[in-house]
């Protein structure tokens, strides 16, 4: 099937999101002491071992929803290629739960009053929406009649 050109450009733009997702979801594993920093920052009282358990808490959370990012990216990536008719909805919805998954990660604050991620790995949540919304934009912009 011969693609558009916007919808060449939103494939390429799907992938980049993609491997922002990637970044974004290996992050906290590479740079463990700013989440143990942050949450060690924000309850000064807690032992190592309940540092410990929230740094491995919120390193699962943002595994899964790494994974789960990833293949919605991947599905919806397929569909786009495969040009099926539910490919800019599917995109538009997955772009709106991406965006507020990330605000979320990005803005909601803890009981120390400090957002519960470090703002650094927030904004890293945020790389995949803005390929997200360039994506969504190409999508469904209408091609020139000439």
């Amino acid at each position: 099937m011969v693609k558009t050109l916007h919808e060449r450009w939103a494939m390429g733009t799907m992938c980049t999101g993609l491997g922002f997702t990637v970044l974004a979801t290996i992050a906290p594993y590479a740079d463990r002491d700013l989440l143990t920093g942050h949450i060690r920052a924000g309850y000064p009282t807690y032992a190592q071992t309940r540092v410990d358990s929230a740094v491995s808490t919120y390193l699962v959370l943002l595994s899964v929803i790494g994974a789960l990012g990833v293949i919605a990216w991947l599905g919806t990536t397929w569909a786009v290629n495969a040009g099926t008719w539910w490919a800019r909805p599917a995109a538009t919805v997955m772009f709106v739960l991406g965006t507020g998954i990330g605000l979320t990660g990005l803005l909601t604050k803890d009981t120390s009053d400090a957002t519960g991620l470090p703002p650094a790995l927030g904004w890293a949540g945020m790389a995949p929406c803005l390929a997200g919304a360039l994506a969504v934009a190409l999508l469904w912009k209408r091609p020139r009649l000439t």
